[in-house]
C-alpha cells in the first residue's frame, strides 16, 4: 500500500489522493488500509519517516572528508550531487513534507528537520574543525553558516524542475551549487 501511495503522490496532488484509490491500486480494500493507517496522512507520515531515515546517507557524504585542495572541491561536488539525487528520488514525498511543515504541522516539520540535520550537523562540525586550524574566521557562526548552506541546497533541490524555465540546464546547477558550498565552508575558491 505504501508503494502504491508513493507512486500516486508522484502523479497526483497530495490532497487528491483518497484511501479508496490507494486501496484499489494496491488490490485491497479500504478496510485493509484502515487496519494499518488512520488515514492517507498517517500513511504519508510513515513514508516520510522511512525516507528521513534513509536521509542519513547525506551525512555520510561528509564523514572524514577533506575540504582542502582538490579534495575539498570533490567533497563539495559529491555533497551537492548526493543532496540533489536524494531530493529527486524522494520528490513526491518531500513535496508533501514541505507543504505540511509550511502549514505548521509539527510532525512534518520534525521530519524535515531530521532530514536536513543529517547534513547540517556534519557541516557545522567541519566549519568548527577548520576554525580550530585557523583556516576559517573564528567569528563565523558555524551553525548559522551550515544552516544557510543546507537551506540553500534544500531550496535548490526542491526547485530542480523550475531551472528549465530560466533556461538553466541541470548540468549547470550542480557546479554552481558546489562552488557556493565550497566558498561557504572554506571561504576560498576551490582548487579544481
Amino acid at each position: 500500500m505504501l508503494d502504491c501511495l508513493s507512486e500516486m503522490l508522484g502523479s497526483s496532488p497530495y490532497r487528491d489522493v483518497k484511501v479508496i484509490d490507494v486501496a484499489r491500486k494496491a488490490g485491497t480494500s479500504p478496510a485493509t488500509f484502515y487496519q494499518y493507517f488512520p488515514d492517507v496522512e498517517g500513511a504519508v507520515l510513515e513514508l516520510a519517516d522511512r525516507m528521513a531515515a534513509e536521509g542519513a546517507e547525506l551525512g555520510r557524504l561528509l564523514e572524514g572528508r577533506s575540504w582542502t585542495g582538490r579534495a575539498g572541491w570533490q567533497t563539495a561536488q559529491e555533497l551537492v550531487d548526493g543532496f540533489l539525487d536524494f531530493w529527486r528520488r524522494n520528490d513526491a514525498i518531500l513535496r508533501v513534507v514541505d507543504l505540511g511543515a509550511a502549514e505548521g504541522d509539527k510532525r512534518f516539520a520534525k521530519i524535515r528537520l531530521k532530514i536536513l540535520n543529517h547534513v547540517h550537523r556534519p557541516l557545522a562540525e567541519t566549519v568548527n574543525q577548520l576554525q580550530s586550524k585557523g583556516k576559517v574566521d573564528k567569528d563565523v557562526n558555524s551553525a548559522a553558516l551550515a544552516g544557510s548552506l543546507v537551506t540553500m541546497l534544500a531550496s535548490a533541490a526542491s526547485h530542480q524542475k523550475g531551472y528549465q524555465s530560466w533556461g538553466v540546464k541541470q548540468g549547470e546547477v550542480r557546479p554552481s551549487l558546489a562552488l557556493l558550498v565550497h566558498l561557504g565552508v572554506t571561504g576560498k575558491k576551490p582548487t579544481k
